[in-house]
């Protein structure tokens, strides 16, 4: 297990989809232990493997207050969203030292290939359900920014060319 370096903004990969996972393999277990490893390390509660560079349909997410309770998802869809949104202060790795408020649906029913191999249904709600979405948003080639105004966006961007350097 090893903490993966998270790939800088504007790397193109961050705005590319990621391939569809065909089956869990050792490999895949390999890519989940590290992207754990990284989100820990952040800390955070999620990561996407397009972060890492990896190119595939993989997310790990942990919000829970004991930490230790990731979850491990290929392929995930949403199927279901509630009509009612909840806020949270959004960030990425990849854009260190920038936070958005977003609005996402405070709860998602999301399908995926779980560490097994098997299909599986789970309802996520709160902080859970927005760290599934971000994370769902990046193997989609999204960042968090692509959900504000124009004008937030645009000042979000013009202050990380400008923490860049």
């Amino acid at each position: 297990m090893t903490v993966r370096r998270c790939i800088p903004w504007p790397d193109k990969r961050l705005r590319s989809v990621a391939a569809p996972v065909e089956a869990i393999t050792d490999e895949v277990r390999v890519v989940w232990d590290d992207m754990i490893d990284t989100m820990e390390a952040m800390p955070g509660v999620g990561l996407a493997a397009p972060q890492i560079g990896v190119m595939l349909r993989l997310a790990v997410v942990d919000a829970s207050e004991a930490r230790g309770q990731a979850i491990r998802m290929a392929n995930p869809e949403v199927l279901h969203a509630s009509a009612q949104f909840r806020p949270h202060e959004e960030a990425s790795p990849n854009l260190p030292g920038l936070s958005a408020l977003v609005a996402r649906p405070r709860a998602v029913t999301v399908r995926f290939l779980n560490a097994e191999g098997d299909a599986e249904e789970r309802d996520f709600v709160g902080l859970w359900a927005t760290s599934v979405q971000h994370q769902i948003d990046h193997l989609n080639g999204r960042m968090y920014f692509d959900r504000l105004t124009k004008l937030r966006r645009d000042i979000l961007i013009r202050r990380a060319r400008k923490l860049a350097g």
